[in-house]
């Protein structure tokens, strides 16, 4: 039988990594629309290298004691833009609501999500010890559209976790568009609480902008 201690220990790096999906969409371009069931059985080796070496790099950043705090923000904010297309973000997450945002808006959205999304991680990089990334395989939905399965072991992870990563593009130009952790795709999720955030606050995308900015200063000063 599983004890509580052991629970315990599991679950944190569990939480975290879930988080670590998740920063990996600051800033990426999102599509639109849920991934649907596959049946293609095709892999894609040059999809599953860009994860394999891009998801990698984001995790050695964190987990890096040689850098100081200024150099690893630094590294990382880079680390994510070689992972994702930042310029798409608001096109998804703020859902139905993109299409109403005023310029000024979608600027203030995009650096006040990035900015919280980002302070999530500075705040714990003292969890990150050494953790592993490797593909298990890949699924190709259609041409530069290709799930990379992967799993995360090493560190504090007790069993490895595993991650898929939905990419898009070809060749040696891709970019991660989404990332299922326990069955959950999280920039559908992200959307989800997003747009039903706007919506409580009738529609007021103001709202959502002083929230991601104010738990990111808590964060912070944490």
């Amino acid at each position: 039988m599983t004890s509580p201690e052991t629970i315990m220990i599991d679950a944190r790096p569990t939480r975290r990594f879930a988080q670590l999906a998740l920063v990996a969409l600051v800033g990426l371009g999102a599509v639109s629309q849920a991934a649907p069931a596959f049946a293609q059985a095709a892999r894609d080796p040059q999809a599953e290298q860009f994860v394999q070496s891009r998801a990698q790099r984001v995790i050695t950043v964190l987990a890096d004691k040689n850098e100081s705090l200024t150099q690893k923000k630094a590294t990382f904010h880079q680390a994510i833009d070689q992972l994702a297309d930042v310029p798409k973000i608001t096109n998804f997450v703020l859902g139905k609501y993109a299409r109403t945002v005023t310029p000024d808006q979608r600027q203030r959205f995009a650096a006040a999500f990035r900015v919280y999304a980002e302070s999530v991680y500075q705040n714990r990089i003292s969890d990150y010890h050494g953790e592993v990334l490797k593909v298990t395989g890949s699924t190709v939905r259609k041409p530069g559209d290709v799930i990379v399965n992967t799993t995360i072991s090493g560190g504090q992870v007790g069993q490895p976790l595993p991650v898929a990563w939905r990419v898009m593009g070809g060749g040696t130009s891709w970019k991660v568009v989404d990332v299922q952790f326990k069955g959950v795709w999280l920039a559908i999720t992200q959307q989800q609480d997003f747009v039903s955030t706007i919506d409580n606050a009738g529609g007021n995308i103001d709202v959502l902008i002083s929230q991601l900015q104010r738990d990111a200063q808590r964060t912070a000063s944490r």
